[in-house]
C-alpha cells in the first residue's frame, strides 16, 4: 500500500481545506517545494498534489508552484486540478508529472479519459469526490447526476491507471476514512482504488492493513500530517513492517 502525502495549492502556498471549501482554508507552508521535500526525506514515496485555483477555474493555476516541486524532489508526484483538456495533460506529464488526475472532465468528457489513456498508458488517473453518493464537479463546487459506481464503470475498459476515491464528508475533519463506501467503490470495479479523505491518525494505517482493505492500491493523507496526529515515521514504519511480515 502506498501512502500519499497531500500538497493542496492555493495562491502558491500549501493548504488544507474543511470539505474542500475555499474560504476554509489554513495555510501549512509558504513553500510547497520545501514541504515537498520534507515528505521526501521522512521517506514518502509519492506524493500527492492538488492545484485547488485550477479545478475552480479549469486551468492550471498554480503551474509555478508544480514545477518548484518537480524541480526540488525525485520521487514520482501525481497532480489533479483544473485538468480538462488533452493539452494539458500533455504538458504536465512531459515537465515530469508521473500521473495526471482528471475529475471534472472525466464526467463531461469521457472522451478525454479515453484517449489520454491510449496515448499515456499507466499514467492516468481518474478523480472521483463523492458527495452523499453523487460525484462533485468544478472543484466540488458541483454535484452531477451521476454515482461514482457508475462513473467508475465507465472507465472499466478504458485502462486508466487507478481512481482516487474521496468522501467529501470527510475531507478535512478528521473523522477517519470512509472505508466501507471505499471498499465497496474497490470490489465493484477492476480498477485499483486510491482512499481519500478524512485519515486521521495511526489507527487508519491499521485498518488499511487489514486483508480486507489489501485491494486497495494506497490512500491520501493531509491534514493528520500536518497538524501533527499522525507521525509520518510510525506510519511509514507499520506499512513496511506489515509487508514483510
Amino acid at each position: 500500500m502506498i501512502l500519499f502525502p497531500a500538497i493542496d495549492l492555493k495562491d502558491g502556498r500549501c493548504v488544507r481545506l474543511v470539505q474542500g471549501d475555499m474560504t476554509q482554508a489554513t495555510v501549512f507552508n509558504d513553500k510547497p517545494a520545501e514541504q515537498a521535500l520534507t515528505f521526501e526525506r521522512q521517506g514518502f514515496e509519492y506524493l500527492h498534489l492538488v492545484d485547488l485555483d485550477g479545478a475552480f477555474a479549469g486551468k492550471p493555476v498554480n503551474a509555478d508552484a508544480v514545477k518548484e516541486i518537480l524541480d526540488a524532489v525525485s520521487i514520482p508526484i501525481q497532480l489533479g486540478g483544473g485538468i480538462r483538456d488533452l493539452r494539458t495533460v500533455e504538458r504536465w506529464l512531459e515537465k515530469g508529472v508521473e500521473r495526471v488526475v482528471i475529475g471534472t472532465a472525466a464526467v463531461r468528457d469521457p472522451d478525454l479519459v479515453r484517449e489520454a489513456a491510449r496515448l499515456y498508458p499507466g499514467r492516468i488517473a481518474i478523480g472521483i469526490d463523492a458527495r452523499d453518493g453523487l460525484v462533485a464537479i468544478e472543484g466540488w463546487a458541483q454535484t452531477a447526476q451521476m454515482s461514482s459506481l457508475d462513473l467508475a464503470r465507465r472507465f472499466e475498459d478504458a485502462g486508466v491507471a487507478a481512481i482516487v476515491y474521496t468522501d467529501i464528508s470527510r475531507d478535512g475533519v478528521m473523522k477517519g476514512l470512509n472505508i466501507q463506501a471505499t471498499l465497496a467503490l474497490a470490489k465493484a470495479i477492476s480498477i485499483a482504488v486510491i482512499a481519500s479523505g478524512g485519515l486521521a491518525s495511526l489507527a487508519d494505517i491499521e485498518r488499511l492493513l487489514q486483508p480486507d482493505c489489501a485491494r486497495l492500491a494506497g490512500a491520501i493523507t493531509g491534514r493528520a500530517l500536518y497538524d501533527g496526529r499522525l507521525d509520518a515515521t510510525e506510519a511509514l514504519a507499520l506499512i513496511k513492517n506489515r509487508a514483510h511480515a
